[in-house]
C-alpha cells in the first residue's frame, strides 16, 4: 500500500499519486516546536526585561520548555518511513537546506535551555550538596541524590554575593541570546511551508512570521494551562500535609499568588495574540485582493471544504471566544484555565488547516483530497499516522516535566534570581 492511501479520501479528479502524505504528526511537529518556543518566551520576559510579577511562573516555563524540547524532534521521527535515519540530521547539520537546518538550530537552543537552567538551579544544587554531605547517615536515596547532585554542580561550589551575581548576569545573557535563537528554532517550520512553491496555500512570506506568533501564544497558554493545574493539586496536597505541618502555606495563600501571576501572563497572552490574529487575518485579506490564478480553487477549500475547521473552530472558538474570556473584567481561575485550553486549540487548528488544508486540494485544480485520521491503529503505521500516535507525543512532554521537576523543582526555591 502506497504511504498516505489509507487514509486519504479523494473527490473528483485528483492525479493517482496523489495522497495526503503529510498527517498528523506533521500537524504535531510545528504545534510541538511552537510550545517549546513559547514557554521560552514566557520565561525570558522576567529574566530579560524583569517583569517582577512573572517570576514565579517563568521558573516554571522554563523547565517545561526543556521537557518539551526533546518531543520537538518526536513527531518527524514518528513519521519518517525510516527513523533510523533521523539521526544523520543532527549529526551532519548544515544550511543547504531547511530541514538540515534543524540540526545546527537545535543544539544551539539545547545548549543555551540547559545553560540557563544550570545557572538558574546552581544555588538550589550547591545548598542540596551541602545540606546532604553535612548528614552522617544517608540512605540510598540519598545518597543517590549527592552522587546526582554532585555531578550537576560540576565542581562549582561558590555562593558568594559576587559568584551569584555572575550566575544572573549569565541567565539574563542567555535568555536575550534565547529569544531569537527560540523564534528561529520554530520559524524555520514556517520558512519550511512558506517556501514550497508547487503549493499554492503555503506559499507566502508571511508564513514564518504567523507561526513564530502563534508559537508565542501557544507556548503562553500551555504553560497557564499547566500551571493552573498544578498549582491546584499542589493545594490539595498543601492542604492533606499542613494538618501535621502549621507552617506551610495555606491554601488561601497558594491561591492569592496563583491569581496575580495568571492574571499578569494573561496580559502578554492577549497582546501576541492580537498580533498573531493580526497576521493570519492579513495573509488571508492578501490574498483575496490578490487573486491569482490558484485562488479560485483555494477559495473552495477555505470559504466551503474548511470552512468550520477555519472559521468555527481556530477563529471563532480558537480566537474570539477565549479574547473575551481573558477581556472581560474579574478574570478568575477557572476561566483562565478555559480560555487557555481554547486558545490552545485554536493554535492546533491553525497547524492543521496549514498542513493538511495546503494538501486538501489536488494539483489538477480540479480535486479535493479529505485526511481521515486512522482511531484504531490495526498497523505500526497506522499508530504512528493516527490518534494514538499523536497522544503519544502529547503525553511525553508531561511525563518528562514530571521526572525533571523530581530533580529541579519549580515551586519552594529560594534563590537570588
Amino acid at each position: 500500500m502506497v504511504h498516505g492511501e489509507a487514509w486519504t479520501l479523494k473527490e473528483f479528479f485528483v492525479y493517482p499519486n496523489e495522497y495526503i502524505y503529510w498527517s498528523i504528526q506533521i500537524v504535531m511537529y510545528p504545534f510541538m516546536t511552537g510550545l517549546v518556543a513559547g514557554a521560552f518566551v514566557l520565561s525570558s520576559l522576567y529574566h530579560v526585561f524583569g517583569v517582577k510579577q512573572l517570576k514565579e511562573i517563568a521558573r516554571f516555563a522554563l523547565v517545561f520548555s526543556l521537557a518539551l524540547l526533546p518531543v520537538a524532534m518526536l513527531p518527524l521521527l514518528l513519521h519518517l518511513q525510516q527513523p533510523q535515519r533521523g539521526i544523520y540530521v543532527m549529526m551532519t547539520p548544515h544550511f543547504t537546506s531547511a530541514i538540515a537546518a534543524f540540526g545546527i538550530v537545535f543544539t544551539t537552543y539545547a545548549m543555551i535551555v540547559l545553560s540557563e537552567i544550570w545557572f538558574v538551579y546552581r544555588q538550589f544544587i550547591v545548598q542540596t550538596v551541602l545540606e546532604l554531605r553535612s548528614k552522617q547517615r544517608r540512605n540510598k536515596i540519598e545518597s543517590a541524590q549527592l552522587a546526582l547532585y554532585s555531578m550537576l554542580a560540576m565542581g562549582a561550589m561558590d555562593l558568594s554575593p559576587e559568584a551569584l551575581q555572575k550566575d544572573e548576569r549569565a541567565v539574563k545573557i542567555m535568555a536575550a541570546i534565547g529569544i531569537p535563537v527560540a523564534c528561529f528554532l520554530h520559524g524555520y517550520a514556517g520558512f519550511i511551508f512558506g517556501s514550497v512553491k508547487a503549493n499554492a496555500l503555503w506559499m507566502t512570506p508571511l508564513m514564518p512570521v504567523i507561526f513564530i506568533c502563534s508559537a508565542v501564544v501557544s507556548g503562553i497558554a500551555l504553560c497557564i494551562a499547566t500551571y493552573i493545574v498544578t498549582m491546584e493539586l499542589r493545594k490539595l496536597i498543601y492542604s492533606w500535609k499542613r494538618k501535621n505541618n502549621p507552617r506551610l502555606p495555606s491554601s488561601d495563600e497558594l491561591k492569592s499568588a496563583e491569581v496575580v501571576t495568571v492574571t499578569m501572563t494573561s496580559k502578554y497572552l492577549l497582546m501576541f495574540m492580537v498580533l498573531a490574529i493580526t497576521l493570519e487575518l492579513l495573509d488571508l485579506i492578501f490574498r483575496n485582493y490578490t487573486a491569482v490564478k490558484s485562488w479560485d480553487i483555494l477559495r473552495s477549500v477555505i470559504y466551503e471544504k474548511d470552512f468550520v475547521n477555519i472559521f468555527v473552530l481556530q477563529y471563532g472558538l480558537g480566537n474570539l471566544l477565549p479574547f473575551i474570556i481573558f477581556l472581560l473584567p474579574g478574570l478568575t481561575i477557572r476561566r483562565a484555565l478555559v480560555g487557555s485550553l481554547l486558545v490552545l486549540m485554536g493554535v492546533f487548528m491553525m497547524r492543521w488547516n496549514v498542513v493538511i488544508g495546503g494538501q486538501a486540494f489536488s494539483a489538477s485544480f480540479s480535486g479535493f483530497m479529505e485526511y481521515k485520521m486512522p482511531i484504531w491503529p490495526s498497523s505500526v503505521e497506522l499508530f504512528k499516522e493516527g490518534l494514538f500516535g499523536a497522544l503519544t507525543v502529547i503525553v511525553t512532554p508531561f511525563v518528562l516535566f514530571y521526572l525533571v521537576t523530581r530533580v529541579l523543582p519549580v515551586f519552594g526555591v529560594k534563590d537570588s534570581h
